[in-house]
């Protein structure tokens, strides 16, 4: 049965009349993905949200960092399966699994991270990520000192709480706008 054929609930701009800016980014993305992330089409109707979204991410996801590509996808999958976000759940279930060249440990982190045999550092990082998203009101400095001993410095635990951070963003608005995945996110590192 296919998901619903819509990008998102409240629609996305035309991209003929994107400014050159944003065209640019969407040929690139036809171009090395095939397709355009429909994250980016829901935010394309507001242009400077969309700019403002592409940073953070970037910044977030892509920058230097004690913690790995891999890591950051794994604690989005994470934090995306305590909210249930279909979105974020395909397109950085399919990130963990091209990543990892691993198509259970994706399903694995999708159903429940703690089935995967993970080394010490991954699962505190992992159950970090749960409890921030589920109850931030309960981390306290015995979170921090876990961390800490799993070899994780001020720096990296500051990017990890901002990783989790954003995809709490990021998943509220996936839910807000009934935003579906790319088709091509569910076949990725299968």
């Amino acid at each position: 049965m296919p998901q619903p054929d819509h990008i998102s609930a409240l629609g996305v701009a035309d991209s003929n009349g994107l400014d050159e800016d944003l065209q640019t980014i969407w040929h690139k993305c036809v171009e090395k993905l095939g397709f355009v992330p429909n994250v980016y089409q829901s935010y394309s109707i507001k242009p400077q949200k969309l700019r403002n979204f592409m940073a953070l991410y970037n910044e977030i996801m892509l920058a230097p960092s004690g913690l790995s590509k891999l890591e950051r996808e794994m604690v989005a999958v994470v934090v995306s399966a305590a909210n249930r976000c279909y979105y974020c759940l395909a397109a950085h279930g399919a990130a963990v699994r091209t990543l990892s060249g691993d198509a259970e440990l994706g399903e694995m982190l999708v159903m429940n991270y703690r089935v995967a045999r993970l080394d010490p550092r991954t699962m505190c990082m992992l159950d970090f990520a749960w409890k921030l998203t589920l109850t931030p009101y309960l981390i306290d400095d015995s979170d921090r000192d876990a961390l800490s001993q799993q070899g994780l410095s001020n720096e990296d635990i500051f990017d990890l709480s901002e990783t989790v951070g954003l995809f709490n963003l990021s998943n509220r608005m996936a839910s807000a706008t009934d935003l579906m995945p790319n088709a091509a996110y569910h076949r990725a590192g299968r």
